[in-house]
C-alpha cells in the first residue's frame, strides 16, 4: 500500500491506494477543506487518525504527494497558501519509509495516460500524432501548467510555472485591461487573469472601464461574498435570467485561457493533445464549446495550421490529480519492489 495526496490552493484530497486495486479505486479516502488547518502536516495526522480508526496500519509506507507549487529539492512552498511541505519532515515526522513530493500539475499530467474516454470532452478531435508531446493547463485556485514526453517506453510528465509567466494582450480590450491591472499589482501573470482569482477582476474591469452595468441583485451578493467567483460563474450561466456583465466577463477569460492554452501548445510541440484541467473548466463547459476559447488557441499566425491540428480535451474526471499521484508513488513502489 501507499498513500496519496493532493495539496491545492483551496482543499486536500488524501488517500490510500493498493499495486492490485490500481490508482483509480482506493481503498480509503478523505477530503480536506484547507482554511481549517493550519499546515499540511495537521492534514496528514488527521488523515492517518482516521486511516487507523478505518483499520489501516500506514506506518513506514510510502507516500507521494502532488503539491501546488514549484517543488525544488524534495520542499515546496505552496504559491496560493502559507505552507511549506518538505520530504524529509514528513518522512520524519510521521515515519513513512519514503516521501515524494510532485507539483500537482506533474500529477495530473501523469494521470492522462490513464483516463478513459468517458473522463474527457472533446473540444476539438484535431489530429493527434503518436505518442506526442502532451499539455495540461489547469485554471483553478491558480493557474497550472505541465507537460508530458515519452521515452520511447512511457510518458514522463515534467512541471512547469508557466501561468506565472508575464500576460501578453492580445487586442486593445485586453491591452486596456492591463493597464488598470497594472496600477494595481507590479506583475501581471497569466495566473493574474485565468484563474479563480483572475475572474473577479475581469468582472470589475467591464463593470468599471467599458459599458458593463452591474444588476441591483447581484451586486449585493457580491457585497457579502469572500470569494465572488462562484457568483460570477452562476450569474453567467443562470438559464433563465443570465448576467450580461457576466457573460461578457466568462467570454473574455475564455479567450484569454484560449491564448494561453494555444502558446503552451506550442512551446511542448502539443501533438499528442492539450488538457484542460482544473475546477474551472468542467463549470463553464457551455462556454469552452462556444467561438472564443477555440478562435483564440488557433489564432497564431502563420502556425496556425500546426497548433489547430492538435487535439483538445476537457478533463470531467475529478480527483486526477489524486489519481497520478497515486500512480506515481505505485510506480516507485514497484520499481523499489523489483530492485
Amino acid at each position: 500500500m501507499i498513500v496519496a495526496g493532493d495539496a491545492g490552493g483551496t482543499k486536500t484530497q488524501m488517500g490510500i491506494f493498493s499495486k492490485d486495486r490500481g490508482p483509480r479505486q482506493p481503498l480509503f479516502e478523505v477530503q480536506f477543506q484547507n482554511t481549517g488547518y493550519a499546515d499540511f502536516e495537521s492534514i496528514v495526522a488527521e488523515f492517518l487518525a482516521r486511516s487507523a480508526e478505518a483499520g489501516f496500519s500506514l506506518r513506514r509506507i510510502s507516500a507521494c504527494i502532488g503539491v501546488a507549487g514549484p517543488v525544488i529539492h524534495g520542499q515546496s512552498r505552496m504559491t496560493n497558501l502559507p505552507w511549506i511541505i518538505g520530504e524529509k519532515q514528513l518522512q520524519n515526522k510521521f515515519a513513512f519509509s519514503t516521501v515524494k513530493i510532485i507539483n500537482d500539475l506533474e500529477a495530473i499530467t501523469s494521470a492522462v495516460p490513464l483516463l478513459k474516454p468517458t473522463d474527457l470532452l472533446t473540444l476539438s478531435e484535431g489530429q493527434p500524432g503518436p505518442r506526442g508531446n502532451i499539455a495540461v493547463i489547469a485554471p483553478g485556485t491558480g493557474l497550472g501548467e505541465a507537460f508530458s514526453i515519452w521515452d520511447g517506453l512511457r510518458y514522463h510528465a515534467r512541471a512547469s510555472e508557466g501561468g506565472h509567466a508575464d500576460f501578453a494582450p492580445s487586442n486593445a480590450l485586453q491591452i486596456s485591461m492591463l493597464r488598470v491591472l497594472q496600477k494595481q499589482g507590479s506583475h501581471i501573470s497569466w495566473e493574474s487573469v485565468c484563474s479563480g482569482g483572475g475572474l473577479p477582476r475581469i468582472y470589475e474591469f467591464l463593470k468599471d472601464h467599458t459599458s458593463g452595468e452591474e444588476p441591483a441583485w447581484l451586486s449585493e451578493k457580491l457585497n457579502q461574498a469572500q470569494d465572488r467567483t462562484p457568483l460570477i460563474l452562476a450569474a453567467a450561466m443562470d438559464q433563465d435570467h443570465p448576467c450580461e456583465l457576466c457573460i461578457r466577463t466568462l467570454d473574455l477569460f475564455t479567450s484569454m485561457l484560449g491564448a494561453e492554452a494555444g502558446n503552451l501548445a506550442l512551446k511542448v510541440m502539443a501533438t499528442g493533445g492539450v488538457y484542460l484541467a482544473g475546477g474551472i473548466p468542467r463549470r463553464i463547459l457551455p462556454f469552452l464549446r462556444k467561438g472564443p476559447f477555440m478562435e483564440a488557441f488557433r489564432h497564431k499566425g502563420r502556425v496556425s495550421d500546426l497548433v489547430s491540428s492538435m487535439p483538445v480535451h476537457v478533463i470531467l474526471q475529478t480527483g486526477v490529480a489524486l489519481l497520478g499521484a497515486a500512480a506515481c508513488g505505485l510506480a516507485s513502489l514497484e520499481r523499489s519492489c523489483r530492485s
